[in-house]
């Protein structure tokens, strides 16, 4: 799917276009303090972008850039993906997130993460979606029980401590 629409966001394939808008979000350090605790320079965000465009090609699925509906430039990510190296639990898709600060605290991670859940389990056939991040990271974690996921472990990954949060087809099409 090329795209997915929300009441106030549109979900759409990277363009190289995003380079300077992804490049700007995470050189911000508020962005990546969750992350490696330390701005990103545009040639990791450039080699980021390039993994999330090729994950597409890879699995039929990924991180789509979140912008207004109305249009503009990018203002983060949200989508759905694979870690060749995660081993904490089965799954099928990792959701997640990264909004630039500026449109933080209005409930648009909640509401493309909502679809891209969605779009994961109708659309894809996910039986297992999980959701990764550090344990102080309320915001994240208040979005992941927002759509539904339920805290499910601990784990240390890629050098440091992470909750991770699940939820099953059967609790998604309850809810």
């Amino acid at each position: 799917m090329d795209e997915l629409k929300t009441a106030r966001l549109v979900l759409r394939h990277w363009r190289d276009a995003d380079l300077d808008a992804f490049a700007a979000m995470n050189a911000d350090p508020r962005v990546t303090q969750f992350l490696d605790g330390r701005p990103y320079v545009r040639e990791e965000s450039a080699a980021q972008m390039a993994r999330f465009m090729r994950h597409w090609d890879e699995h039929g699925f990924g991180l789509w850039v979140a912008q207004w509906r109305e249009g503009g430039d990018m203002l983060g990510f949200i989508g759905c993906l694979r870690h060749d190296d995660w081993v904490a639990s089965p799954y099928d898709a990792e959701i997640g997130w990264r909004l630039a600060p500026a449109v933080w605290r209005q409930g648009l991670a909640t509401e493309g993460a909502r679809a891209a859940l969605d779009h994961g389990f109708r659309a894809l056939g996910f039986e297992r979606v999980i959701s990764i991040t550090r344990p102080d990271n309320v915001a994240s974690r208040r979005v992941m029980e927002k759509i539904g996921l339920h805290l499910e472990g601990e784990a240390h990954w890629r050098g440091r401590d992470v909750v991770w949060y699940a939820i099953r087809r059967p609790d998604w099409e309850t809810r």
